[in-house]
């Protein structure tokens, strides 16, 4: 039986670390995803598990963006990091543990 790779797998150790905390407020810029018709950069202000709402820079209200096939990249600890949305395609409660420790299978 084939074994699937928990999500952030192909991260750097670094960056795992970085992504397994708190998202919201971090300041998020996107150059593609399914259905954007142009880059979006903001702020993170929710999350959920197949999703990121930011408050786009200069702009009133919110943009929902899938984290399927999103790329770009986010700030996070003064660092700017590669954002791919499968590796955080997760339950923002769950990522810790998802990203850290190799999977939620490991804690049941």
């Amino acid at each position: 039986m084939a074994r699937t790779s928990a999500p952030g797998h192909s991260l750097a150790a670094s960056e795992r670390e970085a992504l397994a905390g708190e998202l919201i407020g971090a300041a998020i810029a996107v150059r593609a995803g399914p259905g954007l018709g142009r880059p979006v950069e903001g702020t993170i202000v929710d999350e959920t598990l197949a999703t990121f709402v930011v408050r786009p820079a200069g702009r009133q209200g919110t943009v929902r963006l899938p984290k399927t096939g999103l790329t770009g990249t986010i700030v996070l600890d003064g660092r700017e990091l590669p954002l791919r949305g499968e590796s955080l395609r997760v339950r923002p409660e769950d990522r810790t543990k998802r990203l850290l420790a190799g999977g939620p299978r490991r804690f049941r």
